[in-house]
């Protein structure tokens, strides 16, 4: 994002540490959260398009946002921190996929929307479900498997839910959100309510077919549908160019247009989602490459070090994390102190450590709920126990006289 001091000189690890000119059109001087002065701060590197003109690099905020971004990056990273710890104290079972580094994408395209447009993602889903407005106890209660988690303790790491703020779930299933985040736009085309989907995916579910089938049919209909390619450069423990002959993912759709965004420049990824609204409501689907970067492995059973080495991490941290990149452009603004964003930093621990400590004292899901959720009530569906003395019949269970 346009940060305004100019980066480290740059580095010769790989392509992913890109130097950024850091620049500003409109400079301005100390102003509080509450500050809504329009600002134009331009994009750190400009937009690439594929058969569509890409938008302007300036981007209009404010202090109070630029500052907002800084407390929710933040808050995103210190939630993931804190499961990765939950996991390893085995109070998190199963699969965790963690969203550090990617943090500007669900932030910036929060920024652009409203929560009557959709969003449908992967299992990587914790820091998306916060920017709908999960709280962080839903999230941690639901990461432990406890009754007060967004799917009751029944989803776990992987299917958080908001039906509230239209955020569709997290999925399991490789690319299977992608014709699903079709069908959600093809429910609001059909309704004109004016509101978009974003689907969500990775590089490494890129190569789907079901994506080009799914992307073939809202072409077709003129869904308004945004499919965004969350590209971290590893899909599990295999980089970009060994598993695409072609990773310009935003070229993908061939007959749809696209647009390559810098996914760790929370302004960027809010211009584009601004732009891909704009421009499906209009004209149908596009396509947004994030070019972003995860800094776990791909899961929790993947350190993440052995297909890549440390000194990238570290040098992607360096250059391009998207949360220093916020504090560098409060700082050179002085739109807070650094003592400030550390006091907030410091109120972020706090919560989230306090919500840690609520979730586990929350109570395990009753076994009564085991068959609730599995079929539509009234349909029915009968299950007996092996006594055949209990019936359970489309959502109801009652024992038979």
């Amino acid at each position: 994002m346009a940060v305004l001091a100019r980066s480290s000189s740059p580095s010769s690890l790989s392509k992913l540490l890109r130097p950024h000119s850091f620049s500003s059109l409109r400079p301005f001087s100390s102003c509080g959260a509450d500050d809504q002065r329009v600002l134009t701060i331009e994009t750190s590197v400009p937009f690439t398009g594929h058969r569509i003109e890409p938008p302007s690099r300036a981007v209009d905020t404010t202090p109070g946002e630029i500052l907002s971004f800084f407390r929710d990056m933040a808050m995103m990273r210190r939630m993931e921190i804190a499961a990765d710890s939950l996991y390893k104290a085995k109070l998190i079972r199963g699969f965790c996929h963690l969203y550090d580094g990617q943090e500007a994408v669900a932030v910036g395209m929060e920024a652009a929307i409203t929560k009557r447009d959709g969003i449908i993602t992967s299992y990587r889903d914790h820091c998306t479900f916060l920017g709908r407005g999960g709280t962080l106890l839903e999230a941690f209660a639901e990461l432990m498997g406890r009754r007060d988690g967004c799917a009751k303790g029944k989803g776990g790491s992987m299917h958080f839910y908001r039906k509230e703020a239209s955020y569709y779930g997290g999925h399991g299933i490789v690319g299977a959100q992608i014709p699903l985040g079709c069908g959600v736009a093809f429910a609001q085309k059909y309704s004109k309510d004016a509101s978009v989907t974003f689907a969500l995916y990775g590089d490494g579910a890129a190569n789907q077919g079901q994506v080009f089938e799914a992307l073939n049919m809202a072409a077709l209909l003129d869904l308004p549908v945004i499919l965004v390619c969350e590209n971290n450069h590893y899909g599990m423990g295999t980089a970009e160019w060994r598993a695409a002959k072609s990773p310009a993912y935003y070229k993908r759709g061939d007959y749809v247009p696209g647009l390559k965004v810098d996914g760790m420049d929370v302004l960027a990824v809010k211009q584009a989602c601004i732009f891909a609204k704009e421009y499906a409501l209009a004209n149908g689907p596009i396509i947004l490459e994030m070019d972003t970067y995860r800094y776990h492995g791909h899961s929790m059973s993947d350190p993440g070090s052995t297909y890549r080495t440390r000194d990238e991490i570290s040098g992607v941290r360096q250059e391009r994390d998207p949360i220093e990149r916020v504090r560098k452009l409060i700082l050179s603004h002085e739109l807070a102190s650094a003592s400030d964003l550390k006091d907030i930093e410091k109120e972020v621990r706090k919560e989230v450590d306090e919500a840690v400590a609520q979730a586990k004292e929350c109570p395990m899901p009753d076994p009564s709920e085991l068959f609730n959720n599995v079929y539509v009530k009234g349909y029915g569906a009968e299950t007996f126990g092996p006594d055949r003395k209990e019936v359970w019949r489309g959502g109801c269970s009652w024992h038979i006289t």
